[in-house]
């Protein structure tokens, strides 16, 4: 749940810190007191799209965070995303300059606006006044209806597979339209690719072949360069090994007269076993090296046609292999890519798969949709809709869509005998408002969030049904936060924790304070709010009624 609010320079804010209790807990205020602009640095904490106008003027940045206690599933994700698993609280914050620019962080580390939004979907559910704009739409219903049946996972697979089918399909389509085109562009690659599966060119063969035509061209003069190298190692009285001979006689005569030459004489030796060596190796070099006119033939008329394919297909001779083999690549690709029947199969094979989960999702949904328009029909009953009826009707479509077989309309029918129609064709905005408000207490009721907040969703009832709203909040808040912005006494008399947001003067601006409510306090914000200000007795009494009513549905607030 919502630990801790912290706002600087925000809009009318200076600077606020709320610390918050579960249970339920209400905002209050005059109108155009600030009540929403929690919700609104909420909202932007958690990710939603910034501008400049949110600082306020005069100040370079506004600086918001929240504070949430930790829960299992947001742990894992945060260190599957890298960051703190804040074990003691996880702290969001969002920095926004006087330019527009935002900063985003996690535990004191950056992260993005989809890195907040992902991590607040999975702590908070925000429900705006203007809720049921949404519910008319029909992706929203089908959102609503596969939460509420457990059914995220076979939308995912139904929207997985279509992406599939659809791919498949346009390959058909496109290779079925474009056949003579695709059928000329497989003649020239298959004619290119004959072409050089004749030469069958090898990686690193250009090189290899180069050196062999050099060598080969070149056999005499790398004969006679041999032949005179071993006649100067080991020819007759001028040979080097003759001179060495001569010379290691001479050192070993003096070796006689003074010892300490003897190393010289080893020395000798060596370098005499050596030479002997490199004379024969440069003699077998010889007698293994011959003309080969034929080979040297053969190298010349491939170097030729290797040169000639090269400068065809405008390609460095040493890439001539890679280049063989990208267009082979190419051929068969395309020939896949022409492969109707193939193409076909495929796409078939997509549309059974599409099929299969379309029918997986489509059960689940219409096995809780009976169950949600009657949770539903029932929740209004208590907001002052006796007799109104609540479907939620799944209508076939002609075919298999990215969000299943069938679309799903929220129907209504707002008075005893009156005939079932599309929400969005309920005349009456208060009829819109308390509807809306029974979808989200009735969703809601299944969210794995800590926190749930309704912003004025009780705009457009009063009396007796605004208190039923208010005790539903207040059962809601059993389970888990409950935060209400709201201009309704009855509910914000079910309020566990009170808050009042006021709007003064200071230094020649505007500024918004937040102020937690005593019992005494409470009971003259709830007489404001019945007749619009807090001395007149009937309303101070009416108010203590109010809140004696409400305590005889009281659950206990879990401390954060």
């Amino acid at each position: 749940m919502l630990l801790h609010l912290h706002l600087r320079d925000f809009v009318i804010v200076d600077e606020l810190d709320i610390d918050l209790a579960g249970g339920f807990t209400v905002l209050t205020g005059e109108t155009g007191a600030g009540k929403s602009i929690l919700i609104d640095a909420l909202k932007l904490v958690l990710g939603e799209r910034a501008d400049a106008a949110v600082v306020r003027a005069g100040a370079q940045r506004a600086d918001l965070s929240a504070t949430f206690s930790p829960t299992a599933a947001l742990q894992a994700w945060l260190q599957e995303q890298g960051f703190d698993t804040g074990d003691d609280g996880v702290l969001l914050r969002r920095v926004i300059d006087a330019a527009g620019k935002s900063r985003g962080f996690i535990n004191g580390s950056p992260a993005t606006a989809a890195q907040l939004k992902a991590a607040g979907d999975m702590l908070v559910d925000i429900h705006g006044q203007h809720a049921h704009q949404g519910l008319v739409r029909r992706e929203v219903a089908s959102s609503l209806l596969d939460a509420y049946a457990g059914a995220e996972e076979q939308a995912r697979a139904v929207e997985q597979a279509w992406q599939e089918w659809h791919a498949a399909q346009r390959a058909l389509e496109d290779a079925s339209q474009g056949a003579e085109r695709l059928a000329a562009e497989r003649e020239r690659l298959q004619w290119q690719c004959d072409e050089l599966d004749r030469l069958r060119p090898q990686p690193g063969e250009w090189d290899t072949l180069e050196a062999e035509q050099r060598r080969l061209a070149h056999i005499t003069t790398l004969l006679d360069a041999l032949s005179t190298a071993q006649a100067a190692l080991d020819g007759d009285d001028v040979g080097a090994l003759s001179l060495l001979a001569q010379a290691r006689q001479a050192v070993e005569r003096a070796s006689d007269v003074d010892p300490a030459v003897q190393p010289l004489v080893q020395q000798l030796d060596a370098a005499q076993t050596s030479l002997h060596d490199l004379s024969h190796a440069l003699r077998r070099l010889a007698q293994h090296t011959e003309a080969d006119p034929q080979r040297l033939a053969e190298v010349d008329a491939r170097l030729g046609t290797w040169m000639q394919l090269a400068r065809k297909h405008r390609v460095p001779a040493a890439d001539l292999p890679q280049h063989h083999q990208a267009l082979r690549s190419q051929l068969d690709r395309l020939e896949r890519t022409t492969d109707l029947p193939a193409l076909q199969q495929q796409a078939d094979a997509a549309f059974a798969r599409l099929q299969q989960a379309a029918r997986a999702l489509s059960a689940k949904r219409l096995a809780a949709a009976r169950q949600l328009g009657q949770a539903v029909q029932d929740a209004m009953q208590q907001l002052g809709m006796p007799g109104g009826r609540f479907e939620v009707a799944c209508l076939a479509l002609d075919a298999v869509g990215a969000r299943g077989a069938e679309t799903v309309e929220f129907q209504v029918a707002a008075h005893p005998g009156a005939e079932l129609r599309p929400l969005g064709k309920v005349a009456s905005g208060g009829e819109l408002s308390r509807i809306a408000l029974a979808v989200a207490v009735t969703t809601s009721a299944l969210q794995d969030v800590g926190t749930l907040i309704f912003d004025e969703v009780d705009a457009g009832i009063g009396g007796e049904v605004a208190q039923t709203v208010g005790r539903l909040l207040r059962r809601l808040g059993r389970d888990r936060q409950v935060l209400a912005v709201t201009h309704l006494a009855q509910v914000a008399a079910c309020a566990q924790q009170h808050y009042a947001v006021r709007k003064h003067s200071r230094d020649g601006q505007t500024v918004s304070q937040l102020d937690v409510l005593d019992p005494v306090q409470r009971r003259s914000e709830i007489a404001r709010m019945l007749a619009g200000h807090a001395r007149s007795s009937a309303a101070l009494e009416h108010a203590r009624e109010l809140l004696a009513a409400c305590a005889t549905d009281a659950a206990p607030a879990t401390e954060p």
